[in-house]
């Protein structure tokens, strides 16, 4: 019996205990313009009024979201429209400039990849104490790796181009 009067007693007091955890919020503004924000009651502060959070946490789905941003943030009718001539031509600039860039990035692979394999023939030797030829396999694994890298970033930015010209009409 005690064991239940003192569960119902905690479940009650774990349910109640957030309703007067509310706490004020104080603003204070100095002679020298500096803000103190507290929760202890200042001197001069003004006691600012927050408004609770939304606490939906997603139970609306994502095409209502989507609806509401629609019809709340839509393009004003002050806005600028552009006639589809204009716009084609502007597409048609941007291709030319992405194509160009394509050139660029598929000329700086090749050169990537070429430095990548010369790289890899030659490996990092020194002279030992003794007068032979040692390997320094270290510094040679930073060599491939910052090559493989600028290989990667020229074989994306090629890879990006293309899908970015695709999307084009």
């Amino acid at each position: 019996m005690n064991k239940k009067i003192t569960f119902i007693l905690t479940c009650l007091t774990a349910l109640l205990l957030p309703l007067s955890s509310h706490a004020a919020i104080y603003k204070h503004v100095d002679a020298n313009g500096r803000v103190t924000y507290s929760n202890v009651k200042i001197k001069g502060g003004k006691k600012i009024n927050i408004e609770p959070a939304a606490t939906s946490f997603g139970t609306r789905s994502k095409a209502e979201s989507n609806n509401e941003t629609r019809k709340t943030k839509g393009t004003p009718k002050s806005f600028p429209k552009v006639d589809s001539k204009t716009q084609k031509n502007r597409d048609n600039s941007r291709k030319q400039i992405l194509m160009s860039e394509l050139q660029s990035e598929k000329k700086a692979l090749a050169a990537a990849k070429k430095a990548h394999a010369e790289g890899a023939k030659n490996p990092e030797t020194f002279r030992t104490a003794s007068g032979g030829i040692g390997r320094n396999v270290a510094k040679y694994q930073e060599k491939m790796e910052k090559l493989q890298a600028d290989v990667d970033l020229h074989q994306r930015n090629v890879e990006l181009l293309e899908k970015e010209i695709s999307s084009i009409n």
